[in-house]
């Protein structure tokens, strides 16, 4: 397993180092090492390479990995391991909070609707994150009083509860949309799709200490999370408060998924694929499937990106349609696999 391990951690040092050659810009190999061990030749170059190229990146990375750790997360606490953030209905409500944000922070939609007298001097990329984690967190509480008050607090049956408010919540944001000003519903139609093309460097700030409280919390419980797998009555016996640790989790997946979103928009099926992957290869314990989760998970989304940025000539794919892709496969696959 530590030979697994450190060629998972030589890949994800690789992938962020290959990723940083590849972008709109035409560097030589010459000048990107250049900047990457001295200075750049000239200072356009040192702003494309350490505010677009790098920060992009990185944010790829951390973007990846906390995918990659709320799907692991999810698939735990559910025992099902076809749970997503995507599936479960946590990016959709990250997708509707934000979308509200984004509109009601829209200058002119804001304007029309006579919102900016009553939000002068609230910074939108405050609000854009919150607003996120709110959604996603109505999601995790609408499917929990679901499972609970519908399916008698079945676990199993929390992927079907997540699918249908994931519906109902991307159905509440595709009417806001409808509603609003054009040129704003365009903004964040983009955006839905998953993008990491507006990344500011900032952005990384942002989402790196919520990945590494997220990540911390999550090893700090690893022992009792590793006891939900066994099933709800024998972690009791072990002494596992199930449903605080099952909540604690799932509001851990919302904060990881909700900041994600807020910044870099709807991206399917990370956290569906990466964690079967990761059992495969390291093992089914939960620090050992999370921090594998996080190598993995933030390798796979630089080459996503780095696929979306060079697929069409003068053209960016969207990175949401990429995983959507690769990840409806892989959803058929494990489907398949289930049930022989």
């Amino acid at each position: 397993m530590n030979k697994k391990f450190w060629l998972l951690c030589f890949f994800a040092i690789i992938s962020v180092i290959v990723g940083l050659f590849f972008g709109a810009a035409d560097f030589s190999n010459r000048e990107l090492l250049s900047c990457l061990v001295d200075s750049c030749s000239s200072e356009v170059n040192e702003m494309i390479f350490w505010e677009i190229r790098a920060p992009r990146v990185l944010v790829g990375f951390l973007v990846g990995a906390g995918l990659a750790v709320a799907g692991a997360t999810l698939q735990n606490v559910t025992r099902n391991g076809l749970a997503d953030p995507y599936l479960f209905g946590v990016v959709s409500g990250a997708g509707l909070g934000a979308s509200i944000a984004t509109l009601l922070f829209d200058s002119n939609f804001a304007e029309s609707m006579g919102l900016l007298k009553l939000f002068p001097e609230i910074s939108f990329s405050l609000a854009l994150p919150f607003a996120a984690f709110f959604g996603a967190l109505f999601s995790v509480i609408l499917v929990q009083l679901l499972v609970t008050r519908t399916f008698g607090s079945k676990t199993e049956h929390m992927l079907l509860a997540g699918i249908a408010v994931s519906f109902m919540l991307s159905a509440l944001s595709h009417f806001i949309l409808f509603m609003a000003e054009p040129f704003a519903a365009n903004k964040v139609i983009f955006w839905l799709m998953g993008s990491l093309a507006r990344i500011e460097t900032w952005y990384a700030w942002v989402i790196l200490p919520v990945l590494i409280v997220s990540v911390s919390l999550l090893l700090l419980y690893g022992r009792h999370m590793d006891a939900l797998l066994i099933g709800d009555e024998n972690a009791k016996t072990l002494g596992v408060h199930v449903g605080r640790l099952r909540f604690l989790s799932l509001a851990t997946c919302a904060a990881l998924t909700a900041c994600i979103v807020a910044y870099c928009g709807g991206i399917g099926f990370v956290g569906l694929m990466i964690p079967h992957i990761i059992r495969h290869w390291l093992g089914v314990t939960s620090r050992t499937l999370i921090i594998g989760c996080v190598l993995l998970g933030g390798a796979f989304l630089v080459w996503v990106d780095v696929i979306a940025r060079i697929a069409l000539p003068d053209q960016e794919i969207p990175i949401g349609i990429i995983t959507s892709a690769i990840g409806s496969i892989f959803f058929l696959l494990a489907m398949r696999q289930r049930n022989t």
